[in-house]
């Protein structure tokens, strides 16, 4: 009987060993014209982004040129990705990290750095390089206030784009049997941008660099025109930027695609419905940008671009149906009356409720769940018999917690604020201002609840432009 290798609490976890060296596989069901269009599974390295190629690279280098110590502390400011890559490493050599997020982030990212034992610091993301709540500002900040802090500075550190030059650059190259034509890339801190150009410049000179960019940042125009004009806002994260970073060298680009977030968001969900590849919301701009590359084209070319991140990340975004729909990402077929403020809609089955025969700890436990404060009450038949509320739960169980198991139909509120679709917003208002939920019902058909959210964000979708 053979014994196993000792383990260590010291050693870096096997896992680090399994970062780079991502399957590429070809686009076969989308439309690329006369171009075959390969992509880059980044998703694939374990924190799910090609970022852990350059977290790896920064601290390895950092703790080379004596700049990191052993007790020290990591900081970055981060879209996400980068941190995550950082938390995972830094973890493992057992460093302290801290991460400055701006707050449009995900959930699921955020979630994911804290678990990895990540402190997280949350900006604003609507203010510009030079504001004191810049996330970039506040981590040059935070590495100048604690001792013994490393900042680790994706958007200046040369080994960012160097771990693309020596690593993801000869994989593409050798994936492709030495056949490409062009590489479609996006520019967040320009590691890749420069770490790629630099090196296809040695091995295939001729190769285009071409850059697909998110409505709303500078560097396609900077591209386009030479010139910087006022950034405006996307929703796509991780790519498009406010600034030229100093590790992105755009003379390397030979042209560039604009791309907005509801193209972005609709090229990712098609590429999982017809490829069946999860990717984030950037990867959506870079397809987006390599399938007008490619259609643009008049002969065959080789094309190569990323999936620069899993889709996991963005489940509670753009691909939760009812947070495309509330941010205008998609059309709902219009009705013309109130149904068109209703998010959840009874007929598509997109209702949580619950009987009056449930449990008042069913109804706590199902809002938790749907992440919502009030339910409607529905009988076998689906008829509105009545609402409850975290009021009503309160109410009921404040005194005597064993009142959890009681009836459903012994807390709710059976006063109901009913209207028909044809009813205005101002009746709508003075629903509100009884400190109600409208419950809109066509006869004795419930339609489903109006909340002041779901009013705000139609009110919003129909702002003058």
């Amino acid at each position: 009987m053979t014994s196993s290798p000792p383990t260590s609490p010291n050693k870096p976890p096997a896992i680090l060993s399994l970062i780079g060296n991502t399957p590429l596989v070809e686009i076969t069901r989308m439309d690329t014209g006369p171009c075959q269009l390969f992509v880059k599974l980044e998703n694939q390295n374990p924190t799910g982004s090609i970022k852990d190629r350059v977290a790896l690279a920064m601290i390895e280098a950092a703790e080379r040129e004596g700049n990191l110590k052993p007790g020290g502390t990591v900081i970055e400011a981060t879209a996400g990705n980068t941190g995550l890559g950082l938390a995972l490493i830094a973890g493992a050599k057992g460093y302290r990290i801290i991460l400055v997020i701006p707050d449009k982030m995900s959930q699921e990212k955020i979630a994911h750095v804290r678990a990895l034992g990540a402190e997280v610091r949350l900006t604003r993301s609507d203010v510009m390089r030079g504001h004191p709540e810049y996330y970039q500002d506040v981590a040059a900040r935070l590495t100048a206030e604690i001792p013994g802090a490393f900042y680790a500075n994706q958007f200046g550190n040369p080994a960012n784009p160097l771990a693309h030059e020596r690593g993801t650059g000869p994989e593409i190259w050798e994936q492709m049997n030495h056949d490409v034509d062009a590489v479609v890339i996006g520019v967040g801190s320009g590691g890749t941008l420069t770490g790629l150009g630099r090196f296809f410049k040695k091995v295939q000179p001729k190769l285009e660099m071409i850059l697909a960019d998110p409505t709303g940042s500078i560097l396609y125009e900077w591209v386009k025109k030479g010139q910087l004009e006022e950034a405006g806002s996307w929703a796509v994260e991780g790519i498009g930027e406010d600034f030229v970073p100093d590790n992105a060298d755009m003379s390397l680009v030979r042209d560039a695609f604009e791309i907005d977030d509801t193209e972005s968001f609709a090229v990712a969900r098609e590429l999982l419905a017809r490829e069946g590849i999860l990717g984030g919301s950037s990867t959506g701009t870079l397809l987006g940008g390599a399938l007008r590359y490619c259609r643009k084209q008049t002969e065959r070319k080789r094309v190569v671009t990323f999936v620069c991140d899993t889709g996991n990340k963005y489940l509670s975004k753009m691909y939760n149906d009812f947070w495309m729909a509330e941010q205008g990402f998609v059309e709902r077929p219009s009705k013309g009356d109130l149904r068109d403020l209703i998010s959840h809609r009874y007929e598509r089955g997109e209702v949580i409720s619950v009987g009056p025969n449930d449990t008042v700890l069913t109804a706590f436990k199902r809002m938790r769940a749907a992440d919502v404060s009030q339910l409607p009450v529905l009988n076998g038949e689906g008829r509105a018999v009545g609402i409850i509320d975290e009021s009503d739960l309160l109410l009921k169980v404040h005194r005597e917690p064993a009142k959890f198991n009681d009836l459903v139909q012994s807390a709710m509120t059976d006063r109901l604020e009913t209207l028909s679709p044809a009813a205005n917003i101002s009746d709508l208002l003075g629903v509100f201002d009884r400190g109600r939920v409208a419950i809109v019902m066509e006869g004795d058909k419930f339609l489903g609840l109006i909340t002041r959210t779901d009013l705000l964000s139609y009110l919003r979708l129909h702002m003058p432009k």
